[in-house]
């Protein structure tokens, strides 16, 4: 065979990648009928099932020369991928902070994935560039953020910890040598993300400050003035405060005016984790909660749990753009072309160059639902757990935790007789056999809790009562 033929014949074999419009047509209605069985199942699947076939199809079938008929293919996926575990989509999921899967955003996903824009730069792709530039905008909008502030949709908080964490230290002009004397302070319900961020960030020579917490799971901020004056007259640099609105193990909001005060005073980088609680400023039952994060120097949210959307959807905004583009931009010589002066690069604004296009998945939503259905789901999100918490209470042997500043719950069975926590952990147990709801724990100066979590855009207040019912019997179902 000479080279052309060979040529001719690799052809016809990689056009195999180009299926026709029957093909398509036909794995798009199997992947639809698929898509809207798991939907239309809903409760019918367990919140948690428990048990994985290791010897599934899916993993001991070669990756082989050969296609696989799709049927097949979402055949394993349906029994491998879709079934077991936690229900991530389930009205009966309680557990960590729950988020969604509006449908409107996998269309967002699928229109971003055919066209396949290159959402880093506004060369490539003008129009996506200025949609999630624009869509940063209205966040920043939303709280309050001067009109320099410049963003990044991301991944998530952890990759949004780390992009406001290096646009703070190029802000401070900190050099490796300064960063055994810098100081962050936060506390011990800061997400371990941010401990994460530092490290990569090469950062974890810096001194970290716990401050404790009051009664109800606060960071204490009164506390804060004393701790900067020890450090300053110990030759340290006050660098960080991170404040958390809505803690992932309590759901609590700290004291984010008070905290900017001293951040002011002592000019140190005040940078809020509001991953949780920053989109439940559209519910005014906490709006006022959150006041002082629009004096922050840099926040983060997470659309993928205040707006529902699917996981991998995160937002950082920094106050002043050019730290931000100080921390992330570079040029290279094969993308001479790009440059222009028009709109902020994604690109220059983060550690991704290649970057998935994550605007269409928060857009489409926004645009095909407005605002309002997303206003009144964590308003009511809000009024459920503030139910839940009276509503526990009534139950023998249960005690609370505060009372919910956002949507977390926490509480624990008390028995008569034996260890606590080992009872509660008993009582999990049972209750992941059970299923029919799904719910975390956590554990907090020792005390373990059962983390009611009600932050699901599907979870009403039925779900709600069905929980407060699992809780009701599950000391019976403990002894069977």
């Amino acid at each position: 065979m000479d080279e052309l033929e060979h040529i001719r014949q690799l052809e016809r074999e990689s056009r195999l990648l180009e299926p026709g419009p029957e093909l398509r047509s036909r794995w798009q209605n199997c992947t639809h009928r698929h898509a809207e069985s798991f939907i239309q199942q809903g409760n019918s699947r367990k919140a948690y099932q428990g048990g994985f076939d290791r010897e599934s199809k899916l993993f001991t079938s070669p990756i082989d020369e050969d296609p696989v008929d799709i049927e097949q293919v979402l055949g394993m996926v349906a029994s491998t991928i879709d079934a077991p575990g936690i229900d991530l989509t389930s009205s009966r999921h309680f557990g960590y902070i729950p988020g969604g899967a509006l449908y409107p955003s996998a269309l967002g996903d699928f229109l971003a994935a055919v066209s396949n824009k290159y959402a880093g730069s506004y060369f490539a792709s003008p129009g996506g560039v200025r949609l999630e530039n624009r869509l940063l905008r209205w966040i920043a909008d939303l709280m309050d953020y001067p009109q320099d502030a410049a963003g990044n949709l991301t991944s998530g908080g952890s990759s949004a910890h780390l992009f406001a964490i290096t646009a703070a230290r190029e802000a401070f002009g900190l050099k490796a040598r300064d960063y055994h004397r810098a100081v962050i302070y936060l506390s011990s319900q800061t997400h371990h993300s941010v401990l994460k961020a530092l490290t990569v960030a090469g950062m974890r020579e810096a001194t970290i400050r716990q401050l404790p917490l009051d009664e109800t799971y606060h960071m204490q901020t009164s506390i804060l003035p004393a701790l900067i004056e020890s450090d300053l007259g110990k030759g340290l640099l006050p660098f960080m405060v991170v404040a958390t609105a809505g803690t992932t193990e309590a759901g609590a909001i700290d004291e984010l005016d008070a905290l900017a005060n001293v951040c002011e005073r002592y000019d140190i980088w005040f940078h809020v984790d509001a991953a949780y609680g920053g989109f439940y400023i559209l519910c005014q039952e906490v709006a006022g909660r959150l006041k002082g994060i629009e004096r922050s120097d840099s926040f983060i949210v997470d659309p993928h749990k205040g707006l529902f959307l699917p996981y991998g959807s995160g937002a950082v905004v920094v106050r002043e753009k050019h730290h931000l583009l100080a921390a992330n931009r570079y040029q290279a010589s094969y993308m001479q072309d790009a440059l222009q002066d028009e709109e902020l690069d994604p690109a220059d604004l983060s550690v991704e160059l290649t970057k998935h296009f994550r605007g269409l998945r928060l857009w489409l939503p926004l645009q095909l639902f407005g605002l309002r259905p997303f206003r009144a789901a964590l308003c009511e999100k809000v009024h459920l757990a503030r139910y839940f918490h009276q509503r526990i209470q009534q139950i023998p042997g249960i005690e609370v935790g505060p009372f919910p500043d956002i949507s977390v719950v926490l509480f624990r069975y008390l028995p008569r007789q034996g260890d606590v926590n080992e009872y509660n952990k008993a009582m999990l147990r049972t209750l992941l056999q059970d299923g029919r709801i799904f719910v975390s724990t956590t554990t907090i100066d020792g005390r373990y809790y059962f983390r009611m979590a009600i932050g699901c855009y599907r979870s009403h207040l039925e779900d709600v009562e069905l929980a407060l019912q699992v809780f009701r019997e599950l000391p019976d179902l403990h002894r069977e």
